[in-house]
């Protein structure tokens, strides 16, 4: 089996998934009930570290995605049709659940007929990745002959999107704050480059978000060959370790600015929306801490038996398991929460933080795994169900 697969973007999968699953895990600990909430100190301190080291996970998809579908290797037509059977579906079955399980289901139902249901969130990838297989098609033909120094020269353009919420913060100082129909705000723009009241499409708008991942997808198929462990290693430490860095420090910054030193801070929702900009997608730190990983997974070449009998079954799953985990995710995290306690007046004094991050995210992949997997068997209804 392992001869017809890339070995390491299977491991790659695999681990983004578990990824996806250690960030959500970390909410409940700087997200209280409906609005924004950390209780100590030291909980700011475990989710700077807990909720940065995972936060390449969405993006690492994307390439993931890339690699293997893009350019095209058959017709426009056929491709769409292979990728709806596959995302469609369990989307859609998942969907539904949500609105029935979660809020006000006759509610629910209408928003879902402009977008996701906000009470699962996560399910914004799926808006995403169809967007990104929308463009695979027009950009093919390009991707095909590109050479590596014109797509260099494309991928330092997106990676110089990654830095233009830094320049708006520095250009902009404190920026007002736009309420969406959610009610979770958004920092308004400081325009730049062609940018303005009435025009949203400046000159890095075509170059920004996850169009760089699809292009980094593409660098790392056509140019990126097999490198020795030591290079490796010596080439993705530091570039992990700056991402880090700037995600790390961008989210206690502004922790810091809003509690004054002292705890608990909270506020609405919207606080943690703003808490949480310097580790999304589309930024430098979270940038280079994707290349740092998959370098990292390229060193994985050799398949055997765990990975022909557990990984394998488990990438498979795993758009399952993105779609169905938080249904798991939030009874496990709850029970975990009710049994141990919170922060330092919990169980296990200040340990009791990442125990509780890393046993919800832990039990949360294996739970969802299985059960993704023996849905899988059922016949014809199984990959509608968990892909």
């Amino acid at each position: 089996m392992s001869s017809n697969r890339e070995i390491w973007l299977d491991w790659l999968r695999v681990t983004a998934c578990f990824l996806v699953m250690a960030t959500h895990s970390c909410e409940p600990f700087y997200l209280g009930g409906e609005g924004s909430l950390i209780l100590t100190k030291a909980d700011a301190l475990w989710v700077s570290v807990l909720n940065v080291i995972p936060r390449a996970c969405v993006a690492l998809f994307v390439v993931a995605s890339s690699y293997l579908q893009f350019p095209l290797g058959y017709p426009t037509k056929e491709f769409f049709k292979r990728r709806a059977l596959r995302i469609l579906p369990p989307f859609l079955v998942w969907s539904v659940v949500y609105a029935l399980i979660w809020g006000e289901p006759v509610q629910n139902f209408k928003d879902l007929l402009l977008n996701f249901n906000y009470a699962a969130g996560h399910l914004w990838f799926v808006y995403m990745l169809l967007g990104i297989y929308l463009l695979m098609p027009l950009l093919s033909p390009w991707a095909r002959k590109v050479g590596r120094k014109e797509l260099l020269f494309y991928l330092a353009v997106c990676l110089f999107t990654t830095a233009i919420p830094f320049i708006r913060q520095w250009a902009g100082g404190a920026a007002p704050v736009i309420y969406g129909p959610s009610g979770i705000p958004n920092t308004a723009k400081y325009p730049l480059w062609g940018e303005a009241s009435w025009n949203s499409y400046g000159l890095f708008y075509y170059f920004s978000g996850f169009i760089g991942y699809l292009l980094l997808g593409l660098y790392f198929k056509k140019f990126v060959g097999r490198m020795s462990a030591g290079r490796t290693i010596a080439i993705a430490t530091p570039l992990f370790l700056a991402g880090f860095a700037v995600c790390n420090a961008g989210f206690l910054t502004r922790v810091w600015a809003d509690c004054g030193g002292e705890f608990p801070v909270e506020g609405p929702v919207g606080l943690a929306a703003l808490w949480e900009g310097p580790w999304l997608n589309d930024t430098l730190g979270v940038a280079l801490m994707v290349v740092a990983w998959m370098l990292l997974f390229r060193l994985i070449q050799n398949g055997g038996a765990f990975y022909e009998k557990v990984l394998v079954p488990v990438s498979k799953a795993s758009y399952g398991m993105y779609l169905c985990h938080m249904v798991i995710l939030g009874a496990i995290s709850g029970w975990l929460r009710g049994a141990l306690g919170l922060g330092a007046e919990g169980v296990l004094g200040i340990w009791t933080t990442p125990v509780q991050i890393l046993a919800t995210a832990i039990l949360s992949f294996t739970a969802s795994a299985i059960f993704c997997i023996l849905v899988q068997k059922i016949p014809k209804a199984g990959r509608l169900i968990a892909g």
